[in-house]
Protein backbone atom coordinates (compact mmCIF):
# COMPACT_ATOMS: atom_id res chain seq x y z
CA UNK A 1 0.00 0.00 0.00
CA UNK A 2 1.39 3.42 -0.99
CA UNK A 3 1.10 6.68 0.91
CA UNK A 4 -1.55 7.79 -1.60
CA UNK A 5 -3.72 4.87 -0.48
CA UNK A 6 -3.88 6.17 3.10
CA UNK A 7 -6.01 9.00 4.48
CA UNK A 8 -3.70 11.96 5.09
CA UNK A 9 -5.17 14.71 7.29
CA UNK A 10 -2.03 16.84 7.17
CA UNK A 11 -3.56 19.45 4.87
CA UNK A 12 -6.79 19.84 6.83
CA UNK A 13 -7.92 21.60 10.00
CA UNK A 14 -10.11 19.86 12.58
CA UNK A 15 -13.31 21.91 12.63
CA UNK A 16 -15.83 19.75 14.51
CA UNK A 17 -15.05 16.87 16.84
CA UNK A 18 -18.37 15.40 17.97
CA UNK A 19 -17.48 13.00 20.78
CA UNK A 20 -21.00 12.54 22.20
CA UNK A 21 -19.84 13.46 25.68
CA UNK A 22 -22.16 13.66 28.66
CA UNK A 23 -25.70 12.32 28.61
CA UNK A 24 -27.53 14.65 26.20
CA UNK A 25 -27.52 15.18 22.46
CA UNK A 26 -26.02 18.48 21.30
CA UNK A 27 -29.06 20.02 19.62
CA UNK A 28 -26.94 22.89 18.31
CA UNK A 29 -25.60 20.28 15.86
CA UNK A 30 -28.23 17.56 15.56
CA UNK A 31 -31.96 17.37 14.86
CA UNK A 32 -33.41 14.06 16.09
CA UNK A 33 -35.94 13.67 13.25
CA UNK A 34 -36.00 11.98 9.85
CA UNK A 35 -37.12 14.39 7.07
CA UNK A 36 -40.04 15.50 9.27
CA UNK A 37 -41.56 17.70 6.54
CA UNK A 38 -42.79 14.57 4.73
CA UNK A 39 -44.54 13.29 7.88
CA UNK A 40 -44.27 15.10 11.25
CA UNK A 41 -41.84 15.70 14.06
CA UNK A 42 -43.76 13.28 16.27
CA UNK A 43 -43.76 10.46 13.71
CA UNK A 44 -40.07 10.84 12.87
CA UNK A 45 -38.56 11.39 16.31
CA UNK A 46 -35.41 9.31 16.85
CA UNK A 47 -34.96 6.92 19.72
CA UNK A 48 -31.45 7.28 21.11
CA UNK A 49 -29.21 7.52 24.13
CA UNK A 50 -26.00 9.43 24.72
CA UNK A 51 -23.93 7.65 27.36
CA UNK A 52 -20.47 6.28 28.05
CA UNK A 53 -18.91 8.49 25.40
CA UNK A 54 -21.03 7.33 22.48
CA UNK A 55 -24.35 7.77 20.73
CA UNK A 56 -26.72 4.81 20.55
CA UNK A 57 -29.43 5.14 17.91
CA UNK A 58 -32.08 2.52 18.57
CA UNK A 59 -35.00 0.73 16.96
CA UNK A 60 -37.16 -1.01 19.56
CA UNK A 61 -39.70 -3.77 19.20
CA UNK A 62 -42.45 -1.14 19.49
CA UNK A 63 -40.91 1.44 17.13
CA UNK A 64 -43.58 2.20 14.52
CA UNK A 65 -42.88 2.79 10.81
CA UNK A 66 -42.06 6.44 10.23
CA UNK A 67 -44.54 6.87 7.33
CA UNK A 68 -46.57 3.78 6.36
CA UNK A 69 -48.31 5.63 3.54
CA UNK A 70 -45.08 6.79 1.89
CA UNK A 71 -42.49 4.18 2.92
CA UNK A 72 -44.34 1.06 4.02
CA UNK A 73 -42.98 -0.75 7.07
CA UNK A 74 -39.60 1.02 7.10
CA UNK A 75 -38.53 2.01 10.61
CA UNK A 76 -35.72 4.46 11.34
CA UNK A 77 -33.91 6.32 14.07
CA UNK A 78 -32.12 9.25 12.52
CA UNK A 79 -30.20 12.45 13.20
CA UNK A 80 -29.60 15.23 10.69
CA UNK A 81 -27.71 18.51 10.88
CA UNK A 82 -29.97 20.76 8.82
CA UNK A 83 -33.57 21.23 7.74
CA UNK A 84 -35.06 22.93 4.71
CA UNK A 85 -38.57 22.54 3.29
CA UNK A 86 -41.42 24.59 1.90
CA UNK A 87 -44.85 25.57 3.14
CA UNK A 88 -47.66 23.16 3.94
CA UNK A 89 -48.70 21.32 0.79
CA UNK A 90 -45.56 22.35 -1.09
CA UNK A 91 -43.46 19.80 -3.03
CA UNK A 92 -40.29 21.56 -1.79
CA UNK A 93 -38.24 19.58 0.70
CA UNK A 94 -35.02 17.69 1.26
CA UNK A 95 -34.61 14.05 0.16
CA UNK A 96 -37.40 13.71 -2.41
CA UNK A 97 -37.18 9.92 -2.35
CA UNK A 98 -40.31 9.34 -4.45
CA UNK A 99 -42.67 11.27 -6.69
CA UNK A 100 -45.74 13.07 -5.43
CA UNK A 101 -44.34 14.16 -2.07
CA UNK A 102 -45.80 17.24 -0.38
CA UNK A 103 -44.98 18.92 2.90
CA UNK A 104 -47.30 17.56 5.60
CA UNK A 105 -45.93 19.58 8.49
CA UNK A 106 -44.09 22.87 8.13
CA UNK A 107 -40.61 23.00 9.64
CA UNK A 108 -38.34 25.91 10.56
CA UNK A 109 -35.19 26.25 8.48
CA UNK A 110 -32.14 25.06 10.42
CA UNK A 111 -28.49 25.36 9.38
CA UNK A 112 -26.66 23.62 12.18
CA UNK A 113 -23.66 21.82 10.67
CA UNK A 114 -23.20 22.07 6.92
CA UNK A 115 -19.79 20.93 5.64
CA UNK A 116 -18.53 22.06 2.23
CA UNK A 117 -15.34 20.25 1.16
CA UNK A 118 -12.86 18.63 3.54
CA UNK A 119 -13.02 15.30 5.33
CA UNK A 120 -16.04 13.78 7.05
CA UNK A 121 -15.18 10.84 9.28
CA UNK A 122 -17.09 8.63 11.73
CA UNK A 123 -16.23 5.73 14.03
CA UNK A 124 -19.15 3.32 14.27
CA UNK A 125 -20.25 -0.26 14.81
CA UNK A 126 -22.46 -2.11 12.33
CA UNK A 127 -25.39 -4.36 13.25
CA UNK A 128 -25.44 -7.99 12.17
CA UNK A 129 -29.18 -8.43 11.72
CA UNK A 130 -30.79 -9.31 8.39
CA UNK A 131 -33.20 -6.35 8.48
CA UNK A 132 -30.81 -3.67 9.79
CA UNK A 133 -28.91 -1.04 7.83
CA UNK A 134 -26.71 1.74 9.22
CA UNK A 135 -25.46 4.71 7.25
CA UNK A 136 -23.85 8.14 7.12
CA UNK A 137 -25.02 9.83 3.94
CA UNK A 138 -24.55 13.61 3.70
CA UNK A 139 -26.99 15.25 1.27
CA UNK A 140 -27.27 18.72 -0.21
CA UNK A 141 -29.08 21.28 1.92
CA UNK A 142 -31.27 21.76 -1.16
CA UNK A 143 -32.26 25.43 -1.04
CA UNK A 144 -31.72 25.07 -4.78
CA UNK A 145 -33.65 21.89 -5.70
CA UNK A 146 -30.79 20.63 -7.89
CA UNK A 147 -28.38 20.81 -4.93
CA UNK A 148 -29.52 17.46 -3.58
CA UNK A 149 -26.78 14.93 -4.32
CA UNK A 150 -25.66 12.36 -1.77
CA UNK A 151 -22.16 11.46 -0.58
CA UNK A 152 -22.48 7.98 0.92
CA UNK A 153 -19.68 7.71 3.48
CA UNK A 154 -20.89 4.23 4.42
CA UNK A 155 -23.99 2.09 4.08
CA UNK A 156 -23.85 -1.29 5.83
CA UNK A 157 -26.61 -3.88 5.59
CA UNK A 158 -26.63 -6.46 8.37
CA UNK A 159 -27.38 -9.19 5.86
CA UNK A 160 -24.04 -8.49 4.17
CA UNK A 161 -21.93 -9.21 7.27
CA UNK A 162 -20.24 -12.50 8.13
CA UNK A 163 -17.67 -13.75 10.63
CA UNK A 164 -14.72 -12.45 8.58
CA UNK A 165 -16.02 -9.10 7.32
CA UNK A 166 -18.69 -7.70 5.07
CA UNK A 167 -19.74 -5.31 2.34
CA UNK A 168 -19.68 -1.54 2.79
CA UNK A 169 -21.48 0.73 0.33
CA UNK A 170 -19.62 3.93 -0.62
CA UNK A 171 -19.84 6.51 -3.38
CA UNK A 172 -22.05 9.18 -4.91
CA UNK A 173 -25.78 9.02 -5.56
CA UNK A 174 -27.29 11.80 -7.68
CA UNK A 175 -30.71 11.66 -6.02
CA UNK A 176 -32.28 14.44 -8.16
CA UNK A 177 -29.13 16.37 -9.10
CA UNK A 178 -28.92 16.30 -12.94
CA UNK A 179 -25.22 17.21 -12.87
CA UNK A 180 -24.18 14.00 -11.11
CA UNK A 181 -23.95 10.41 -12.28
CA UNK A 182 -24.30 7.42 -10.00
CA UNK A 183 -20.93 6.05 -8.88
CA UNK A 184 -21.65 3.79 -5.94
CA UNK A 185 -20.50 0.29 -5.05
CA UNK A 186 -20.23 -2.16 -2.22
CA UNK A 187 -16.64 -2.95 -1.31
CA UNK A 188 -15.49 -5.93 0.72
CA UNK A 189 -13.92 -5.03 4.08
CA UNK A 190 -12.25 -7.65 6.24
CA UNK A 191 -12.71 -7.73 10.01
CA UNK A 192 -15.67 -7.80 12.38
CA UNK A 193 -17.78 -4.85 11.25
CA UNK A 194 -19.91 -5.06 14.37
CA UNK A 195 -16.84 -3.72 16.19
CA UNK A 196 -15.73 -0.09 15.82
CA UNK A 197 -14.24 0.91 12.47
CA UNK A 198 -13.43 4.30 10.93
CA UNK A 199 -15.22 5.43 7.76
CA UNK A 200 -14.28 8.63 5.95
CA UNK A 201 -14.61 10.63 2.76
CA UNK A 202 -12.03 13.12 1.49
CA UNK A 203 -14.15 15.63 -0.41
CA UNK A 204 -12.26 17.91 -2.78
CA UNK A 205 -13.53 20.17 -5.60
CA UNK A 206 -12.57 17.64 -8.28
CA UNK A 207 -13.00 14.23 -6.63
CA UNK A 208 -14.12 12.21 -3.64
CA UNK A 209 -12.07 9.45 -2.03
CA UNK A 210 -13.56 6.96 0.42
CA UNK A 211 -11.63 5.26 3.22
CA UNK A 212 -12.19 2.47 5.75
CA UNK A 213 -9.80 2.43 8.70
CA UNK A 214 -7.63 4.93 6.83
CA UNK A 215 -7.32 2.71 3.73
CA UNK A 216 -8.54 3.93 0.34
CA UNK A 217 -11.42 1.77 -0.96
CA UNK A 218 -12.90 3.92 -3.75
CA UNK A 219 -12.26 7.09 -5.78
CA UNK A 220 -15.03 9.02 -7.53
CA UNK A 221 -13.88 11.41 -10.27
CA UNK A 222 -16.63 13.96 -9.80
CA UNK A 223 -17.65 16.15 -6.90
CA UNK A 224 -20.40 18.19 -5.28
CA UNK A 225 -19.97 21.95 -4.92
CA UNK A 226 -22.59 22.94 -2.37
CA UNK A 227 -23.08 22.54 1.40
CA UNK A 228 -24.34 19.22 2.71
CA UNK A 229 -26.03 18.21 5.93
CA UNK A 230 -25.12 15.01 7.70
CA UNK A 231 -27.67 12.17 7.72
CA UNK A 232 -26.85 9.50 10.32
CA UNK A 233 -29.16 6.61 11.02
CA UNK A 234 -30.19 3.03 11.58
CA UNK A 235 -32.98 1.54 9.50
CA UNK A 236 -35.04 -1.57 9.95
CA UNK A 237 -36.11 -2.65 6.47
CA UNK A 238 -39.05 -4.97 5.92
CA UNK A 239 -38.50 -8.45 4.54
CA UNK A 240 -40.81 -11.14 3.20
CA UNK A 241 -40.73 -12.99 6.54
CA UNK A 242 -42.88 -11.93 9.49
CA UNK A 243 -41.16 -9.33 11.68
CA UNK A 244 -39.04 -11.00 14.37
CA UNK A 245 -38.35 -8.75 17.36
CA UNK A 246 -36.52 -11.34 19.46
CA UNK A 247 -33.18 -9.56 18.86
CA UNK A 248 -34.42 -6.03 19.45
CA UNK A 249 -33.47 -3.36 20.20
CA UNK A 250 -31.31 -2.81 17.14
CA UNK A 251 -28.60 -0.46 18.44
CA UNK A 252 -26.30 1.55 16.19
CA UNK A 253 -23.36 2.84 18.24
CA UNK A 254 -21.38 5.89 17.11
CA UNK A 255 -18.19 6.84 18.95
CA UNK A 256 -17.55 10.11 17.12
CA UNK A 257 -18.21 12.15 13.98
CA UNK A 258 -15.59 14.64 12.78
CA UNK A 259 -15.24 17.29 10.12
CA UNK A 260 -11.85 18.45 8.86
CA UNK A 261 -11.89 21.56 6.69
CA UNK A 262 -9.63 22.88 4.02
CA UNK A 263 -7.76 25.88 5.47
CA UNK A 264 -9.81 29.12 5.54
CA UNK A 265 -12.91 27.37 4.15
CA UNK A 266 -16.24 28.34 5.70
CA UNK A 267 -18.58 25.34 6.06
CA UNK A 268 -21.71 27.39 6.75
CA UNK A 269 -22.03 30.02 4.05
CA UNK A 270 -24.94 32.42 4.29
Amino acid sequence: MTADDRLDLGGFELAVDEQFEGDALDTSRWLPHYTPHWASRAATRARYEVSGGSLKLRIDADTPPWSPELDGAVRVSHLQTGQFSGSLGSPVGQHRFRTGLVVREEQPERRLWLPHFGVIEARVRGIRHPDAMVALWPIGFERDPDDCGEICVFEIFGRDLDDQGGLVGVGVKPQNDPRLRADFEQVRVEGDLTEFHDYAVEWLPDRLRFFVDGRLVKTVHQSIDYPVQLMLDVYELPSDAPRDTSRHPLVFEVAHVREYRLPAHDSNPA
